[in-house]
């Protein structure tokens, strides 16, 4: 089974909203899953930080 393409994403996504929803609450929808695709994209290229690093930082 294939993963879904952004646009499946995007329009299940749109589907599960309220009736009620407005415009800026589907952006926000779409901002968000960008985000998570965002990090997943980041984790499989191994652009992480481990959790003792996070520390280190903010120990400064």
């Amino acid at each position: 089974m294939t993963a879904p393409t952004i646009k499946q994403q995007v329009l299940e996504a749109l589907t599960r909203l309220p009736e009620n929803a407005s415009f800026e609450d589907a952006m926000e929808r779409i901002y968000f899953l960008s985000k998570i695709q965002r990090g997943l994209d980041q984790l499989d290229r191994g652009e992480v930080v481990s959790h003792e690093e996070v520390k280190r930082r903010f120990l400064k």
